[in-house]
């Protein structure tokens, strides 16, 4: 039995990891000024325009049950279904995920689907997706590679690092007052998907030289030898300091492969202009 992996667009996938990796992407949704967009019909920059365009902050919506329903019964049968979901802690899309799932099931109760909670979003997802396709190479069972990934997740870190918290406090996410005293101290914050995948304050920083140092650093907290390891990274927007990050983990760390993308609307919305994403497998489970 073959496998079809699916996700949804929170895992911000490069046009070449849809390539090669034959994956099926459920779009999710952003809101504008009463208006609905499927997030893989806006580009980050578009997106980042509106953004700075409009007046309200705009929202983000998963698809309804139906379409998960839908793009599980297009899979044909003979095929296991591994689904990634956006983090159950940021979004509903697992939820209607599972719902889809029991439809099909009910009216096919043979089909394989296994519908995952990465418990993390963006750069972590990719990493997800791409250690599943390596064990599937490797000739896993469906039984098993849904095992490993479970456990995978236990050992996922994603961390955030900010270039503005312009969007956090137009979002809600810091309020203003917060905000506005950060901005003044030149405080950075170092996100992170905690153990139940929501987005919390990790770290916070004084300057933009020990956020970033403390990004690095981070890496070594959780890891002890990279030199077997893959690290996913992403970007808002942001490739020349994508790059620079990238040159200076090479000089501390000897990660075996360093994968990377740029940010889709939804992350972008909370991330804003400049953000990095990083996420890698700690030695330890969290």
């Amino acid at each position: 039995m073959t496998i079809q992996l699916i996700t949804d667009s929170g895992a911000d996938l490069s046009d070449q990891m849809k390539k090669d990796w034959n994956l099926k992407i459920i779009p999710l949704y952003v809101h504008f000024d009463g208006k609905q967009y499927a997030s893989e019909d806006l580009t980050t920059a578009s997106f980042l325009t509106k953004l700075s365009e409009s007046e309200q902050f705009p929202t983000s919506s998963a698809p309804g049950p139906q379409q998960y329903y839908q793009a599980f019964k297009s899979t044909p049968s003979d095929q296991a279904i591994i689904h990634f979901s956006i983090s159950k802690g940021v979004s509903s899309a697992y939820n209607h995920a599972m719902m889809g799932k029991e439809m099909l099931l009910e009216e096919e109760p043979n089909r394989k689907i296994a519908v995952i909670n990465s418990k993390s979003a963006s750069s972590g997802m990719i990493l997800l997706i791409n250690e599943t396709i390596t064990k599937i190479k490797e000739g896993l069972s469906f039984e098993a590679l849904v095992e490993y990934i479970h456990d995978r997740i236990k050992h996922l870190h994603t961390i955030f690092i900010l270039q503005t918290l312009d969007n956090l406090i137009r979002g809600g996410r810091l309020d203003k007052v917060r905000g506005a005293v950060a901005k003044t101290l030149n405080v950075k914050l170092l996100l992170h998907a905690s153990i139940d995948g929501k987005i919390e304050v990790l770290e916070k920083v004084r300057g933009h030289k020990k956020a970033t140092r403390r990004f690095i650093e981070k890496i070594g907290e959780y890891i002890t030898d990279t030199s077997q390891r893959t690290l996913a990274l992403t970007h808002c927007n942001a490739r020349e300091r994508l790059e620079e990050f990238i040159d200076m983990i090479k000089e501390k760390y000897s990660f075996e492969q360093i994968i990377f993308s740029e940010t889709g609307p939804v992350i972008s919305a909370h991330g804003g202009q400049g953000a990095i994403v990083m996420s890698f497998f700690s030695d330890q489970r969290r």
